[in-house]
């Protein structure tokens, strides 16, 4: 029930966070599902002072199971998550600038470039505004994410919300959230000086580019032989 390996690779994820520009001080946190509950960053403690054994184990209804640290102060939003989308199991909060810029305006990233195509199948949706501290922030990711392409949201004068399979999976999104947020403001900074539009992709593309990214891109198993002869 320690879950060392997963402890490990929490700690190492958390050091990405400042690493690329998606924390400040001790904002931020990563958890993974496991077994009977869910490992967090404790609460208030600074990326250098992380350990493996400091990550907090707390059951699905953010109740601490055996640690002497108090966990994340968004454990119950966490914990809300995972027992409503049984397919993930890894969450990363962050309030990066450019992605959380988009928040305080709550509108949407517009899908305007390929690489939010790829890789959020369209608009990085933002969610409505909600309280920290209790399960209302979860529902609200869970409201906007159930069903959606996108492994992304925003939350309206908050911050960004990633999920995936792992918690490796949920930590590219959030670096691929703020670096299309960046590009995407860029942008329109960049056509209100000129006067000329940001042009968004239209439904059908962003459908065959999602498609290509999921099913096509990168590395495939190498389909087994048939029939080949096994030597010893």
């Amino acid at each position: 029930m320690n879950h060392p390996d997963v402890r490990e690779e929490l700690h190492r994820l958390h050091l990405e966070l400042p690493r690329n520009g998606l924390v400040t001080w001790t904002s931020g946190n990563i958890s993974a599902r496991v077994d009977g509950g869910l490992l967090i960053k404790p609460s208030g403690v600074t990326f250098e002072a992380l350990t493996p054994e400091g990550m907090v184990h707390t059951d699905l209804d953010a109740r601490v199971l055996n640690s002497d640290l108090s966990p994340s102060s968004d454990t119950a939003t966490h914990a809300y998550i995972y027992r409503e989308l049984p397919q993930v199991g890894g969450i990363v909060h962050t309030h990066s600038p450019y992605a959380t810029a988009w928040a305080a305006t709550g509108q949407d990233i517009p899908c305007v470039l390929t690489a939010m195509a790829d890789e959020f199948g369209g608009p990085v949706p933002c969610g409505g505004f909600a309280l920290i501290g209790g399960e209302q922030i979860g529902a609200e990711v869970v409201r906007v994410l159930r069903g959606h392409r996108s492994p992304a949201i925003i939350l309206q004068s908050h911050g960004v919300f990633t999920i995936g399979r792992t918690p490796a999976a949920a930590l590219k999104a959030a670096v691929m959230v703020e670096d299309v947020a960046r590009t995407v403001a860029l942008a329109f900074q960049l056509a209100a000086a000129t006067g000329t539009p940001v042009l968004p992709i239209a439904p059908a593309d962003i459908d065959q580019l999602y498609d290509r990214y999921t099913n096509v891109y990168g590395q495939r198993p190498a389909p087994a032989t048939p029939n080949a002869e096994v030597r010893p």
